[in-house]
């Protein structure tokens, strides 16, 4: 994983814990918070800015380099706020990844049709959060014993949509099982047409791994 400039959005328990992992993976990482006493949770840390202000604030967003940043994560303790500032980031400043962490999983498919991928409370990781902020790797979610072949999910990108799924398996080296859309999960048939914002979970053996990452970058690294 290369070091890139990540935004976080929040420094309660999970915006300090996510911030704090990214910095230790390499990455240049500003966190925002509207109250300076909530950075007490921040070690202190050479990859870490802290910025106090609003997340949704243009101005304090390009205080932060906005412009420079690969990603940006709004896991304050509002679903409001932080949807506010994923769209901000994704429709004012092109942030190409984003993910807001929500409290109604109901709000799920609303904000997945808005492009913004989104953990619901209960099921929040900060791997999860990664992994959506870093859509282009592919970590393995399980492998069999034998090691011959392993599950993977996987962001669809957006040169992807109105594809059918079923067209991307490669013979039995990669095969797209299912699609996650939104708080759904269906199994992928040959109607099922991607559509921008997917996730999909792909079994892929060892050869297969190469071919997964070309059908999801388009044979650009």
């Amino acid at each position: 994983m290369t070091s890139d400039r990540i935004l976080v959005v929040g420094c309660g328990r999970v915006g300090a814990e996510l911030a704090t992992q990214l910095a230790t993976q390499g990455h240049q990482v500003t966190i925002l918070d509207r109250t300076a006493r909530s950075f007490r949770r921040l070690a202190d840390h050479p990859n870490i800015t802290k910025l106090e202000g609003m997340g949704f604030d243009p101005e304090i967003l390009k205080e932060a380099h906005i412009e420079d940043a690969y990603g940006l994560a709004a896991v304050t303790s509002g679903d409001n706020t932080n949807i506010l500032s994923a769209r901000i980031a994704r429709e004012v400043f092109g942030v190409p990844n984003v993910v807001a962490r929500i409290y109604d999983p109901r709000r799920a498919v609303v904000y997945q049709r808005l492009g913004i991928a989104t953990v619901a409370t209960v099921t929040w990781t900060t791997g999860q959060a990664i992994r959506r902020l870093f859509p282009e790797n592919t970590p393995v979610d399980w492998t069999d014993q034998s090691g011959t072949v392993s599950l993977m999910e996987v962001s669809l990108p957006s040169s992807l949509a109105g594809v059918p799924l079923a067209t991307l398996n490669v013979g039995n080296s990669v095969k797209f099982a299912a699609l996650l859309r939104g708080s759904a999960t269906k199994f992928v048939e040959r109607e099922l047409i991607a559509q921008e914002g997917d996730r999909a979970l792909v079994l892929v053996t060892a050869e297969g791994t190469a071919q997964l990452k070309e059908i999801l970058t388009g044979g650009k690294e």
